[in-house]
C-alpha cells in the first residue's frame, strides 16, 4: 500500500507494509513450544529448527542519558549493556541490543519465546517481536554470535555458533555430536598425532562435542599430555572443525596394547 498525505498525493519512496506481528499475543508460539518441551538431545535441534520459522522476542531495555558535555554534545556512551547470569551488569542498559554473559565467558543475544519469559528474566525490558532468522542475522554480528533463549528460565538453551549461522541463512542443522561427516574429519586431522589409536565424537557437558582419544598404554603421562595438546592444536586448525563446532572439550582415554 502507498502512503498518502491529506490532500491524496503519494509520498515519495514511502511504503506502508502490513505488521506480521499484529495479532501476536506474546505467547510462546506452538513450534517453539513443543521444541521446548523435548529432553535433551533432541532439545537443542528443534529448538533451532523452530527458529528458522518462528518469531522471538527481543528486549528492549530503556537507558539512562549520558548527559551532554560543555559544547551541549551528548556524552560518549557504550551502546551495549551486558547482562550476567547473576542479573548483575553496568548500569547502562542497551536500547538497542542486549548481550549476556555465557558460563564460558562469552556473549550472547537474548531472545525470548514468551512475553512471561521476557518478565521472567527482566520485567521492565519491553519485547519486541522479530523473525527468528532476523534475530540470528544480529547475532552473527556480534563477536560470539551465539543466541540463548530464555535465559531467564532454569532451563535456557544456548544455540551454538554454527547453529547461529544456519538459521540466519535459512539453512538446516545438524549438531556436530550427529555429523556423519564430522568423524572422518577429525581422523583426519588428528592424523599426524602418532600416540593416538583411535578417536571418538560425542555429545559433550562442558562444551558441544566431546572428543575422546585413545591414547596408546605404553606412552609415558608427559607424552600422553603433549599428544592431547598437539591434537586440540590440530582441531583448532581445521577448517571443517571450525566451521561446524562451537566449542569443543577433549578427553584422552588410555587403550591397552600398541
Amino acid at each position: 500500500m502507498t502512503a498518502t498525505d491529506s490532500a491524496g498525493q503519494p509520498w515519495a519512496g514511502r511504503t506502508l507494509r502490513a505488521n506480521p506481528f499484529a495479532g501476536d499475543d506474546g505467547a510462546c508460539q506452538p513450534a517453539m513450544a513443543a521444541a521446548l518441551a523435548l529432553a535433551e538431545p533432541e532439545r537443542l535441534p528443534a529448538v533451532v529448527e523452530a527458529l528458522r520459522t518462528t518469531r522471538v522476542l527481543v528486549p528492549v531495555l530503556a537507558h539512562e542519558h549520558p548527559g551532554t558535555d560543555d559544547g551541549g554534545r551528548v556524552r560518549e556512551h557504550d551502546p551495549h549493556r551486558f547482562r550476567s547470569g547473576d542479573r548483575s551488569g553496568d548500569a547502562m542498559a542497551s536500547a538497542a541490543l542486549v548481550s549476556v554473559r555465557t558460563p564460558d565467558g562469552r556473549s550472547a543475544v537474548p531472545v525470548f519465546s514468551s512475553v512471561p519469559a521476557l518478565q521472567r528474566w527482566d520485567d521492565g525490558a519491553r519485547p519486541v517481536p522479530v523473525e527468528g532468522t532476523r534475530a540470528a542475522l544480529a547475532a552473527v554480528g556480534e563477536s560470539d554470535s551465539l543466541l540463548v533463549l530464555d535465559p531467564g528460565d532454569p532451563a535456557p538453551v544456548l544455540v551454538p555458533r554454527p547453529a547461529v549461522w544456519a538459521v540466519a541463512k535459512q539453512q538446516p542443522w545438524t549438531p556436530s555430536w550427529a555429523d556423519p561427516d564430522l568423524p572422518g574429519v577429525v581422523a583426519a586431522a588428528l592424523r599426524g598425532v602418532t600416540e593416538l589409536v583411535g578417536v571418538r565424537l560425542e555429545r559433550g557437558t562442558g562444551a558441544e562435542l566431546r572428543v575422546v582419544l585413545a591414547v596408546r598404554a605404553a606412552v609415558t603421562r608427559p607424552a600422553a599430555q603433549a599428544a592431547v595438546a598437539r591434537a586440540s592444536q590440530a582441531l583448532a586448525a581445521d577448517p571443517v572443525v571450525r566451521e561446524r563446532v562451537d566449542s569443543v572439550e577433549i578427553v584422552p582415554a588410555a587403550v591397552a596394547g600398541g
